[in-house]
């Protein structure tokens, strides 16, 4: 090993004869911050002027190559040098410059490697510009650079997409000139030598051509544009590759505008907020500490919940035991099981031998009793309290200690769920979306008596699931359906008023959900919202509260469910669903009984309501605790709920709006209804000082 020099703290250079190797030592991933930046442009001036080498190979220590940008400097003003600079500085570099990849190369880091004048990969690494997930562009020549390698169709493809590629399609499309096996360090020596002898060739991206690809850049464009007509970073993405046809220069300087456009955009400030909130929203106490064991879970129900929740299991590679309790039950279990698993090879998530390896982790059971050694046991039957309690009864007698005592209820009353065990510490919520083996929220409801221990263990178990782990307190509907059931009723009210079921959902899809409610409606059951409307009028309903109900309870006594039954607010006989032209006479009825007379709404006034009471409720649960922070709120609607990505949730979208302007909307609707429309303290409160949901995050 040749002397090495220590440039700055994350960069050194070491010369072996004619070689110079230049290594990134920034864990975790070797992020492009403003020390790695310093260090690549000093070392870099610094070999050039010494003149004592002849080749330079870049390579980085640790698990990856530079895999994006430093996350902790989004937000901040910029500090030079910039990355456009340094990566300029790399290809205008007199001595030839190549990068060994391994790992991950990233956005920035990507753009590094694109500087240099080869790439060398090792196998098993991937490629990617994902910076149109936080609603911008590559922005370091990304838009430019990879057309000159690999041709326009492959730069709209993995710009456009955000997708990761293996190094073996990169190198076929020509982003990638060869891949070698072995450490970073011995291939850079390696293929740096190879420079040396003339057998690895070299050039400056910047003097490559691109050639016009108007059909690709068409199609792509009318695809975005159709497909995700909110985003417009993706439409100024293709735009920018669009421009790779010009000499690098001006190609660079459309790239710099287009992404200076999508930096002002508030779609970018939704994205990048949903970017941070997905890894903070687990960065608090509770999911920390001691856990208890997860080497083989327990669920009692093989119907849709129950099999997705086994599904999710088997696919992280935790044994389960599924209880059933008839024997056709369990046999459908299964069958969903296999069928879900299949799907999951046929999509490329897992590989026909790891379906198999899954499968023979599973083991169906008509006994409760053998239940007994599990580590975790998540209950997910019928949505009834007397039913559950019964089954907790028992379990509290089969499960061995330390054993924890798991609930899908949706609704429920967690605490009074534990007290049918003589072990409410080992008890918590654990609220899965269906389908459960592809949402990705997990709300983790803590119960009074719920140990700390136990807990984490709930964190534990989302993070090797790969789900989102919230943290929820224990109210009817805990954070998500607590907020929906109230922020339904305005669909319902809107009905009710004059508003068509289609037009609301047409309305609300164009803001940006992917689903209306009325649909969304349609696609769960019609019949598990009229439960729960009929529970609550068991338990009793405030009599000052109008009943936003009726129309859904007609339609489901009608024996219309949604798409199982084939006609909900719908009708579902082949192709698109079109509106069931019966629920017309089904609202007339009601609006009839009700002495309404219909009003017109316009498409904004839909979205403003129903967003307002979203809000609304929204703050109530992060002012009464049951939601610790407003972050929280937001991840559980971005990833349970549908909630459109590029607004960032109902809470950081609130604060688009601004605390004063939704008090004067609460005040204005309360004229028609004074006891649904009330305007929260913590909003009254944010509106008189000028504060936000986001100075609530901490």
């Amino acid at each position: 090993m040749g002397e090495t020099i220590q440039v700055n703290d994350v960069t050194t250079i070491e010369q072996q004869g004619d070689i110079a190797l230049i290594c990134i030592d920034n864990p975790p991933v070797n992020a492009t911050g403003l020390a790695v930046r310093e260090g690549l442009q000093k070392a870099l001036a610094q070999l050039n002027a010494e003149g004592s080498a002849k080749v330079i190979a870049l390579y980085c220590a640790g698990r990856t190559f530079i895999a994006g940008a430093d996350i902790r400097e989004f937000g901040k003003p910029p500090q030079a040098p910039s990355l456009p600079d340094v990566i300029d500085a790399i290809e205008d570099s007199p001595l030839p410059v190549i990068s060994v990849i391994h790992g991950t190369a990233l956005g920035g880091g990507f753009e590094v490697a694109m500087g240099t004048h080869a790439r060398i990969a090792i196998p098993g690494a991937r490629i990617g510009l994902p910076e149109v997930l936080l609603g911008i562009l590559p922005g370091a020549g990304g838009t430019q650079r990879l057309p000159r390698l690999a041709g326009i169709p492959f730069a709209l493809d993995l710009a456009v997409s955000g997708r990761h590629v293996p190094v073996a399609e990169a190198q076929e499309k020509g982003a990638i000139d060869r891949i070698m096996e072995g450490a970073p360090r011995d291939v850079a020596l390696k293929a740096a030598q190879e420079v040396l002898d003339g057998t690895l060739a070299t050039r400056r991206t910047r003097d490559l051509t691109t050639d016009a690809a108007d059909d690709a850049v068409s199609a792509t464009l009318a695809m975005v544009t159709k497909k995700n007509p909110h985003l417009v970073n993706l439409q100024k993405c293709v735009e920018s590759i669009a421009a790779s046809t010009l000499p690098l220069a001006d190609g660079l300087a459309v790239e710099r505008q287009k992404f200076m456009e999508c930096m002002e955009t508030p779609q970018r400030s939704g994205m990048i907020h949903a970017f941070f909130g997905e890894r903070a929203v687990s960065n608090i106490p509770e999911a920390k500490g001691a856990t208890r064991d997860l080497k083989k879970i327990g669920v009692i129900g093989g119907g849709t919940m129950g099999s997705g929740i086994s599904t999710s299991c088997l696919m992280a590679g935790i044994p389960v035991r599924l209880v059933e309790v008839a024997q056709d039950g369990l046999d459908r279990g299964v069958q969903t099981i296999t069928k879900n698993l299949d799907g999951a090879v046929s999509r490329g998530k897992m590989s026909a031998e790891k379906r198999d390896a899954a499968l023979a982790m599973l083991e169906p059971s008509l006994a409760m009793e053998d239940l007994a050694d599990v580590d975790l046991v998540i209950e997910a039957v019928f949505e009834k309290m007397e039913i559950k309690k019964e089954i907790f009864g028992k379990l509290n007698t089969i499960c061995k200690d330390g054993a924890i005592l798991a609930s899908n209820t949706s609704y429920l009353d967690v605490n009074e769920i534990a007290e049918s065990t003589d072990r409410p510490q080992d008890v918590l919520g654990l609220h899965f979306f269906s389908p459960a083996h592809v949402m990705r929220l997990l709300e983790i409801v803590q119960g009074a008596k719920t140990a700390d221990d136990v807990l984490a263990t709930g964190f534990a178990l989302a993070k090797k699931l790969k789900k989102v782990g919230v943290l929820a307190q224990v109210c009817d509907g805990f954070i998500g359906n607590r907020i929906l059931g109230h922020y339904s009723k305005t669909a319902s009210y809107l009905v009710l008023d004059g508003a068509t079921p289609q037009q609301v959902d047409d309305a609300l899809e164009a803001f940006g959900f992917a689903m209306g409610p009325h649909k969304v409606g349609d696609l769960a059951g019609l019949d598990i919202g009229y439960m729960t409307r009929q529970r609550k009028r068991e338990e009793g309903m405030d009599p000052n509260e109008r009943y936003a109900g009726r129309v859904a309870d007609l339609i489901v006594e009608e024996g219309w469910k949604g798409r199982k039954t084939g006609k909900g607010y719908y009708v579902y006989d082949a192709g698109a669903p079109v509106p069931n032209e019966a629920v017309e006479d089904i609202i007339a009825k009601v609006r009839q009984e009700n002495g309404i007379t219909a009003k017109d709404f316009s498409d904004q006034e839909i979205v403003d309501r129903y967003m307002t009471a979203m809000i609304v409720e929204a703050a109530r649960v992060v002012e009464d605790g049951t939601a610790k922070r407003p972050l929280d709120v937001d991840m559980v609607f971005l990833f349970g709920y549908g909630f459109p990505r590029f607004r960032g949730g109902p809470l950081h979208y609130a604060d688009t709006i601004g605390a004063a302007e939704l008090v004067k909307r609460i005040e204005t609707y309360a004229k028609e209804d004074a006891h649904y429309w009330q305007v929260p303290a913590i909003l009254r409160k944010m509106a008189d000082e000028g504060t936000t949901f986001a100075d609530l995050n901490g």
